[in-house]
């Protein structure tokens, strides 16, 4: 199977986790699949400085900047199979 396919496989898995992650590890999860799958962060920053969860959600994928989308489909794939295996 190659990275894609693995990328979608986890990605189709993390829907079906037995615990839900605690919202650092979905942010993590969030921004390694916004970056595997749309690159760098584009777009400006949420202007709402009352909408959390979308500052949170920019930011976290602010910070995969430069990282290519491949190492991040590697690191979301690691990750949902951790996940998996607790």
């Amino acid at each position: 199977m190659d990275l894609q396919q693995q990328f979608e496989a986890a990605a189709a898995a993390s829907k079906t986790l037995a615990q839900r992650p605690d919202n650092e590890t979905l942010l993590q999860l969030y921004s390694l699949y916004k970056q595997g799958t749309d690159g760098d962060v584009n777009g400006e920053a949420p202007s709402n400085p009352f909408d959390f969860v979308a500052k949170a959600k920019y930011e976290a994928w602010e910070k995969l900047k430069g990282k290519s989308k491949e190492s991040a489909q590697e690191e979301y794939v690691a990750l949902v199979n951790k996940l998996k295996a607790n």
